[in-house]
C-alpha cells in the first residue's frame, strides 16, 4: 500500500534525546523527544510521520545515518546489527516548541519499538527523519471517514485536534480495552466511535471492519482515512469500493503492520 504523501520541502536528521516517558492508557506509551535540533523541524500537523530512529539492546550509543535523502536507508542497512539502529515508522502525536511526542501502541510481545518505549527514560537517543503526512482530503466532500485500530489511534487523534471547527466526519477508533478508551473534545460535526475489544486474542483490526461494515454512513461524497493493521485497511477500501461504491481516489488506506509479522530490520 503506497498512500499519496505530501512530502516535506527540506529535511534532514535530527538527533533528539528522551525528556519524559508517560502512560495515557495502559495499552499505549507517549515519549517526548526533544533538543536543539528541532530547531530544523517543521511541524505539518495531521499524521505527520517520521522515521524514528533507536538503539537496539547493549548499543551504548545511537548510530544515526549520515545521509538526508533516501540514501539513508542503504547506508543504514550496510551498517552490522552491532552499530545498527532500529528504524520504525511513527507518527507525530505533538508538537511544541522544542520538543514533540511519539505515542506508541505497545503490542504483545518484545516487538523492538514497544520494548523500547516501555523502557526509555530522559537522555536516552533518539533520532528522526520526516516523511510527511498522508492525511490529504479533496476539496468539495461533504464528510470524512476516519478509522484504525490502536496503532492509528495516535494519528486520527492529532489529525481531530487539528481539525477545523467545520469537520463533520465518523471516526471508529478500535483500542484492545475500555480502559484505553480517552475523553476528547472533537469539533460539533464529528462521531467519535471508541470500539475497546475487551477480547484476549482477537485480532486486532477484526471489531473495527466489522462495525463499518453493518455501520449507517451519511450520504454524500465522503473522503475516507483508515490505517492499522494490513487486513483492516485493505476490507475497509474493499468494502467501500465494491459494497458502497465509492470512488477509489477518495481513500486513503495505510497497512502500518501485519498481525504475525515482526517489521524488517
Amino acid at each position: 500500500m503506497i498512500p499519496k504523501v505530501r512530502r516535506p520541502k527540506t529535511r534532514r536528521m535530527i538527533t533528539l534525546e528522551v525528556r519524559a516517558n508517560t502512560a495515557p492508557s495502559p495499552a499505549f506509551r507517549t515519549i517526548t523527544l526533544g533538543g536543539p535540533a528541532l530547531a530544523d523541524f517543521e511541524p505539518a500537523g495531521d499524521d505527520q510521520a517520521v522515521r524514528l530512529f533507536f538503539p537496539r539492546d547493549g548499543q551504548a550509543g545511537l548510530r544515526m545515518p549520515t545521509r538526508d535523502n533516501e540514501g539513508w536507508m542503504a547506508e543504514v542497512l550496510m551498517l552490522p546489527k552491532s552499530r545498527r539502529p532500529w528504524v520504525r515508522n511513527y507518527t507525530i502525536r505533538r508538537a511544541r516548541p522544542g520538543e514533540i511526542d511519539i505515542e506508541f501502541a505497545l503490542h504483545d510481545g518484545d516487538a523492538p519499538a514497544a520494548s523500547w518505549a516501555r523502557t526509555a527514560r530522559p537522555g536516552d537517543p533518539a533520532g528522526i527523519f520526516d516523511m510527511g503526512v498522508s492525511y490529504l482530503p479533496p476539496p468539495g466532500v461533504a464528510w470524512q471517514l476516519l478509522a484504525g485500530d490502536e496503532s492509528a489511534v495516535p494519528a486520527i487523534l492529532a489529525i481531530l485536534e487539528g481539525a477545523r471547527s467545520d469537520l463533520v466526519a465518523e471516526v471508529f477508533l478500535e483500542v484492545p480495552s475500555t480502559a484505553d478508551v480517552r475523553d476528547l473534545d472533537p469539533p460539533p460535526g464529528v462521531r467519535v466511535h471508541w470500539l475497546p475489544r475487551d477480547e484476549p486474542g482477537r485480532r486486532p483490526g477484526t471489531l473495527a471492519l466489522k462495525t463499518i461494515e453493518a455501520a449507517d454512513l451519511p450520504e454524500g461524497r465522503a473522503y475516507t482515512w483508515v490505517a492499522g493493521e494490513s487486513a483492516l485497511a485493505t476490507g475497509v477500501r474493499r468494502h467501500l469500493v465494491r459494497e458502497r461504491g465509492w470512488p477509489k481516489p477518495d481513500i486513503a488506506f495505510l497497512g502500518y503492520w501485519r498481525h504475525g509479522r515482526a517489521a524488517p530490520g
